[in-house]
């Protein structure tokens, strides 16, 4: 028999890769190209140039015990180093590599951080919508997630709630901006208001209570918005950062935490994470990509051939009578199903052989989530589907 533990998340796996899974029995049936699969934020750009180029580089030019070697559970130290740099030249901070953690992607990072603070018990508290895996990241360490509902008019953090659901036991906040399943972009002023709650609650509970910022999807913006960098506004921020969406490559599994010298304990945190990383079978990020990234961090992958979906698929769903916002990041567009059980919109869809994810994943129901990172036909294709199915539910336009 399994762990007990286990048990629950078989049951309760998550939903988009079930549809995933789904889409590709259903191109069997019926091929690829009359399937349209918006479940799984699956980069479909290409890998920026610099990356294949950096790869042959590395592969070409140094010893291969030293490239495919073990290094400091962190990571290389110059790969680090590089990598504080260019944050510090970006957001006017002042890491160094003790302040980088290189990690085995954001879901890795997120592992690790989990891992380093929480006790059994302790709160984590996430602003619906959320990436559902926030929760099994929780509970694998005996954490309890808190939820805090969605501010549906703006997708912007509900702050009233957030200041009444932190307790002494909160001891992380996670935020993701952009974010995931919404695009849309927490604003500066969000964040300064965040950032007061929090620093208030530490002093009246006498607890550290850490931010921890994940950030996929920070360089994917449509807009002149600006994508706040929180260790400037909470001195006790850890920032999780992957590759996967920057430079389109989600399989090589790359990112890193940024843990300041501000944050509480920061040395023990850092030791910690560090460990961490070993004890939890990482051992240390793929040691190639770490060296790629290095050489790639000013690359930037085809943002314009996901801005080009977006405005087709924002503009013609509105025009259907669908509801929905505008994303300013990442590759989702969360629209408002025309049911309040949104899994019986999502029924409809699939009809037309179109996947989509139910807001519940995001533990936001009554919406669901559409994944625009395909390509271009393959939204062109869906739209005869999904104007037959805002007819079936008579939705005004």
């Amino acid at each position: 028999m399994i762990a007990e533990k286990m048990v629950g998340y078989v049951k309760n796996s998550s939903l988009i890769r079930a549809m995933f899974e789904e889409g590709k029995r259903l191109a069997d049936l019926y091929g690829a190209e009359n399937v349209y699969d918006f479940s799984l934020g699956n980069p479909n750009v290409p890998a920026p140039k610099e990356v294949e180029d950096a790869v042959r580089e590395i592969l070409d030019g140094e010893d291969s015990v030293f490239v495919h070697g073990y290094m400091n559970n962190s990571g290389y130290g110059d790969v680090r180093q590089t990598i504080a740099d260019s944050i510090n030249k970006r957001f006017g901070t002042a890491f160094s590599e003790n302040n980088i953690i290189m990690t085995v992607g954001a879901a890795g990072g997120l592992n690790v951080i989990f891992k380093t603070l929480l006790n059994p018990g302790d709160e984590v508290i996430a602003f619906a919508p959320y990436f559902g895996e926030y929760r099994s990241y929780t509970t694998n360490y005996d954490g309890v997630l808190v939820e805090i509902s969605p501010n549906t008019e703006t997708f912007q953090p509900n702050l009233v709630e957030f200041e009444q659901k932190i307790t002494a036991k909160t001891k992380a906040v996670i935020v993701n901006t952009p974010n995931n399943p919404t695009g849309v972009i927490y604003s500066e002023e969000t964040i300064k208001e965040l950032a007061a709650i929090m620093e208030k609650k530490q002093k009246e509970f006498g607890t550290d209570i850490y931010l921890i910022s994940d950030e996929p999807y920070r360089e994917l913006v449509y807009t002149d918005a600006e994508v706040p960098y929180l260790t400037k506004y909470y001195a006790n921020t850890i920032v999780g950062y992957s590759f996967s969406k920057t430079l389109s490559i989600p399989g090589e599994r790359i990112g890193y935490l940024v843990i300041p010298n501000e944050v509480a304990d920061s040395e023990l945190v850092i030791g910690a994470a560090n460990v961490a990383n070993r004890i939890l079978g990482y051992v240390n990020a793929p040691s190639l990509f770490q060296r790629v990234v290095a050489k790639c961090l000013d690359a930037k992958c085809d943002v314009e051939a996901y801005n080009r979906n977006r405005e087709l698929l924002y503009g013609e769903l509105s025009k259907m009578g669908y509801e929905c916002v505008l994303p300013e990041g990442a590759f989702y567009l969360f629209v408002k199903s025309p049911t309040e059980d949104e899994t019986i919109f999502c029924n409809e869809c699939k009809k037309h052989n179109i996947l989509i994810v139910p807001g519940r994943s995001f533990a936001c129901p009554g919406y669901v989530r559409i994944a625009y990172c395909v390509a271009y036909k393959t939204i062109e294709g869906a739209l005869p589907g999904f104007k037959a199915v805002a007819e079936a539910f008579e939705l005004r336009k």
